[in-house]
C-alpha cells in the first residue's frame, strides 16, 4: 500500500482531504452532538480491471451517528498485479487493518475518543468467499478489532464497492 492510499481521501461533502483533515472533520462531526453515540467503521473493497491485469482497491472511513446520519471518506489505489481471489481478499483485509491502525493512532494522539470501532470485510456466507470467513475474521479479531461480514459489512460491500 502506498502513502497516497493512506493519506488522500475524497468526500462527497468536503472534497479531497488528507487523513489529518479527515480526522478534523470526524472530530467536528462528533462535536456537533456530544451526547450521541458514534461508530467509526473502516472497510476496503477491490475490483479486478483490464482483463485481470489491474486491481482497484478502495478504502472507506465511515462515521455513523447512531440515529442521526453520518459522513464518509474514501481513498483509491490502483495496483498493476494479477490476484487470485484468496490473495485479493487478504490484501483487502490487510489494507483495512493498516488504515484502521493509522486512523486510530493519530486520532487517539489528537484526543478523538468515545466511539465504537469496526472493520468491515467484503466476505460472506454466500459465494466464493465463504471458505475464507474464519481465516479473515480471525485475522481482524487477532488485530484487536470488531469485525463484520456480509450482509452487515456495508463499509466494504456498499460504500467502498460504490467507488471500485
Amino acid at each position: 500500500m502506498t502513502d497516497s492510499f493512506l493519506e488522500l481521501f475524497n468526500s462527497p461533502t468536503y472534497g479531497t482531504l488528507t487523513l489529518s483533515e479527515v480526522r478534523e472533520k470526524v472530530a467536528s462531526f462528533m462535536a456537533e452532538n456530544k451526547d450521541a453515540n458514534y461508530r467509526v467503521i473502516i472497510g476496503v473493497d477491490s475490483q479486478m480491471k483490464n482483463h485481470g491485469e489491474e486491481a482497484d482497491f478502495v478504502g472507506a472511513i465511515i462515521v455513523h451517528r447512531l440515529g442521526g446520519g453520518g459522513v464518509y471518506f474514501w481513498s483509491r489505489e490502483k495496483r498493476i498485479k494479477k490476484y487470485v481471489l484468496r490473495t485479493r481478499i487478504y490484501e483487502e483485509a490487510t489494507c483495512a487493518l493498516e488504515l484502521a491502525h493509522k486512523f486510530l493512532d493519530e486520532s487517539h494522539r489528537n484526543g478523538l475518543w468515545g466511539y465504537d470501532f469496526e472493520v468491515h470485510v467484503d466476505i460472506g456466507n454466500v459465494g466464493e468467499t465463504r471458505v475464507l470467513i474464519s481465516e479473515v475474521v480471525g485475522m481482524v479479531r487477532a488485530s484487536g478489532f470488531k469485525v463484520k461480514t456480509k450482509p452487515d459489512s456495508f463499509a466494504a460491500s456498499k460504500v467502498a464497492d460504490r467507488y471500485t
